[in-house]
């Protein structure tokens, strides 16, 4: 009885699927439309949806001929054409057609050149019309051959195909509520490289990491598994119907945002990623290391592009409202962010020099924006004169009472500096007795000497390792030295 029932019940559902799919209309996948840009040099996955079994022609003006492909069962597509590299200056305008039983659709106003996803929470979904200069920035920003894609939000159990958003031409109006890191990023690359440079925004203010994460990536980590997943699935709120409503609670639940918002795009060549986010996974340490590299793995592994680049910000200063200026926690979370480049093809980007100590999101995205940009030209593309580092701590010689910092030469390059003329700020040395004392810092040369009256033998140096400070050392590139420190002490409790 209970075998003929549940054959039943198959026999049904494939009834229903098959019915659907018999009136489905022949149409492209969601993040395929007009005004996108084209990865160039790269396959182009052509996929939509048609009649079950019906075969499906799919052209391109680009493509010396068309391919030909059968739709599945579900009425579901796939096919892959070549596209060339574009040339500097290169801005043709393309068309992109599929066709089937003597109906055709048609893309228009297509460009080739390089796509990036910008991904992450509140300050890269920051817009363009709350950043500094908002309104002299976009009044200026028309850039044909820039073409934006602001995803909508939803959350899903499992992952799906379909996205909210459109491709746009960018202009005073498209790029008003447009991420403005991403703006800025898209903007400065499309610039220097005299490309089209489509740029996707896709996630949410308030999100956390594990809510980018497949769940089957969570589950075969025993960490990940037993610090974000199993916590999700035994509670409550695993139990609730899931619908694409906004809850600060609900963005930071495990896989939802990867199936929903993450997921629609894999099929799509691209050039690589950059990523904002960390406030909300703030008390983690090793965990979120792991959790981050895990979710860059998974997000390589669906596109199936090798190892694509991935480009990441790390917070910045932010008092979280304790006015105490040896408070560390936050500083040690950023230890963890920069943990997370270890993982190769990653970079990350500084921003302890514009952010504001008592604003979670400050308003001067133009910087991250370029600096991520910069990050590209000098990895991605191969521009080696492009600097992008900033002074990376090589190490601390001690003598005389003093500590003697080194950077890495190739950080360095063009020299040290400070960005207000005034001597370095937030260096600080400690003795064996494990207590930091702010030191006195000196440029001399390529080197940073610190001293302290109240530390006679210094053993250890911190520079920027405070929850707050907004520095002021940066190269002559203007990039801004990363925060690090030179012991290996435990991390005091903060409660």
């Amino acid at each position: 009885m209970n075998k003929q029932f549940n054959l039943y019940i198959i026999i049904c559902f494939l009834l229903l699927v098959s019915l659907q799919a018999k009136g489905q209309e022949l149409s492209f996948a969601d993040p395929l439309g007009d005004h996108m840009v084209v990865q160039q040099n790269k396959l182009l996955k052509v996929w939509g949806n048609a009649e079950p079994g019906a075969i499906v022609r799919i052209t391109a003006d680009w493509a010396s001929s068309p391919v030909e492909v059968v739709a599945d069962s579900f009425g579901k597509f796939l096919g892959i054409l070549p596209v060339p590299r574009v040339k500097r200056g290169d801005f043709s305008s393309h068309w992109l057609r599929i066709s089937s039983n003597k109906t055709s659709v048609q893309l228009d106003d297509i460009l080739i050149g390089d796509v990036w996803i910008c991904s992450g929470q509140s300050n890269m979904q920051f817009g363009m019309d709350e950043a500094v200069n908002a309104e002299e920035e976009i009044k200026k920003a028309n850039h044909p051959n820039l073409r934006l894609f602001y995803a909508g939000l939803n959350f899903s159990n499992v992952p799906i195909d379909d996205i909210n958003g459109e491709w746009k031409s960018c202009d005073s109006s498209a790029v008003r509520k447009f991420s403005a890191v991403a703006y800025y990023f898209g903007s400065k690359l499309h610039e220097d490289l005299d490309i089209p440079v489509g740029v996707i925004f896709t996630g949410i203010g308030a999100s956390a990491a594990q809510a980018y994460v497949p769940r089957e990536v969570l589950q075969a980590d025993s960490v990940l598994n037993g610090v974000y997943l199993q916590p999700y699935l035994q509670s409550d709120k695993s139990k609730e119907k899931i619908d694409g409503g906004f809850s600060f609670e609900k963005v930071t639940r495990p896989y939802l945002l990867y199936n929903a918002i993450i997921h629609p795009f894999k099929n799509l060549s691209i050039s690589g990623f950059c990523w904002y986010q960390g406030e909300s996974n703030r008390h983690e340490r090793e965990s979120y290391r792991l959790l981050t590299q895990s979710m860059i793995k998974s997000w390589r592994a669906a596109f199936s592009q090798g190892e694509l680049p991935f480009y990441m910000v790390q917070v910045a200063p932010f008092f979280y409202d304790i006015e105490d200026p040896k408070m560390a926690d936050y500083a040690f979370f950023r230890e963890a962010q920069e943990e997370v480049t270890a993982l190769g093809n990653t970079e990350m980007v500084v921003t302890m020099d514009v952010g504001e100590a008592k604003d979670l999101h400050p308003k001067n995205k133009k910087p991250i924006g370029e600096r991520l940009a910069r990050t590209a030209l000098n990895r991605y593309y191969g521009e080696l004169q492009v600097d992008y580092q900033g002074p990376q701590l090589m190490d601390v010689e001690y003598d005389k009472g003093k500590a003697v910092v080194s950077f890495k030469t190739e950080s360095i390059k063009s020299g040290l500096q400070t960005n207000d003329g005034m001597p370095p700020k937030f260096f600080q040395v400690a003795g064996a007795d494990q207590v930091f004392y702010p030191a006195q810092a000196v440029i001399e040369g390529n080197q940073v000497v610190l001293s302290s009256k109240e530390v006679k033998k210094p053993v250890a140096v911190r520079y920027a390792f405070t929850n707050y400070p907004v520095t002021n050392l940066e190269n002559k590139a203007g990039i801004p030295a990363v925060p690090f420190r030179t012991d290996n002490w435990q991390e005091p409790d903060w409660k």
